[in-house]
């Protein structure tokens, strides 16, 4: 690996740091060099490549914005023995807990980024841009995202759409339904889920819904804490509705009550939001249902069942 890292990145000094991490899909290691301290991740699956340089555009796409904190992607490299690598900044960061205030305070930032971008664009000409997906000035009036991202080692479906329940339905959960029916061929999953789409207009009557820049997996394992404030990572970004973001932060825990009152002071709940919420947690538990197996059947199921009450 030191060999490796020395040639892809022209350093003369690698040395394997006393930090390490990863979680179930990837693994990670720091290295002191003579140009600083790296963080490393690794995979060994054949899509890893892709799965990184989505993670790389997903850090990247969040920094441009200036909001919130998140470690800056340097490289993805090839493993000779297969699998690839991404190579970004070490942060010492430590558990959320100081800031977690501030953190639902740049989260809301973030999300609000974009319709900012959409007020200054309308204040200095009068006319959003009409291109597909991003404008002159960098407003993105689509939902979607240039390159393709992984929530875990599936690739998302991000090509852009104009509609957003068009986009979520289809792109989400529709996709992972297809994932599930390839494996499992779940019937009972199969007929709830045609009921469930009857009522999805219902969800967003009366929603204008601007295309926010998401995380995308935001649970409390992706979210730290650095002396300076927040920082965010293993993103799985893409331009969609701001609710859908705490979704997959109220399954897990980890988000505190200064959180969410930071974030509603800037973003507030609005009418049917807590429906909408179990609607985008669906896609999370389709996609812990194919990832790690039929432990999140139940959760699936259930969560069709109560967006029918």
């Amino acid at each position: 690996m030191e060999a490796l890292l020395k040639k892809e990145m022209g350093l003369s000094r690698v040395k394997r740091s006393g930090h390490s991490g990863g979680g179930c899909i990837s693994q990670g290691q720091s290295y002191d060099t003579d140009c600083g301290c790296y963080y490393v991740k690794c995979n060994h699956k054949a899509e890893a490549r892709k799965m990184f340089e989505g993670e790389m555009a997903s850090l990247e796409a969040i920094l441009q914005t200036g909001t919130i904190r998140a470690p800056k992607p340097v490289k993805v490299i090839d493993q000779p023995s297969g699998g690839a690598m991404l190579v970004m900044e070490h942060l010492d960061m430590r558990s959320l807990n100081r800031q977690s205030a501030r953190l639902g305070e740049q989260l809301a930032d973030l999300h609000l980024h974009n319709q900012r971008l959409r007020e200054k664009l309308e204040k200095e000409s009068g006319i959003v841009g009409k291109g597909p997906g991003q404008t002159d000035v960098g407003y993105v009036d689509k939902f979607g995202f240039h390159v393709a991202t992984c929530c875990g080692f599936i690739p998302l479906v991000n090509e852009w759409q104009e509609d957003w329940v068009m986009f979520y339905t289809r792109q989400r959960i529709q996709h992972q339904m297809d994932l599930m029916e390839k494996t499992y061929g779940d019937r009972e999953a199969r007929e709830l889920w045609a009921q469930v789409q009857v009522t999805v207009p219902q969800l967003f009557s009366g929603v204008v819904v601007v295309p926010s820049l998401l995380h995308g997996d935001l649970w409390g394992g992706n979210v730290a804490e650095l002396d300076t404030g927040p920082v965010i990572f293993d993103p799985a970004s893409f331009y969609g509705h701001s609710e859908f973001e705490l979704a997959i932060a109220g399954m897990f825990g980890g988000f505190g009550s200064s959180f969410y009152s930071a974030y509603h002071s800037k973003i507030p709940k609005t009418p049917g939001s807590d429906k909408r919420l179990k609607f985008y947690q669906l896609f999370h538990y389709l996609n812990h249902w194919n990832h790690f197996g039929g432990g999140y059947r139940g959760s699936s199921l259930s969560t069709m069942r109560s967006l029918l009450k």
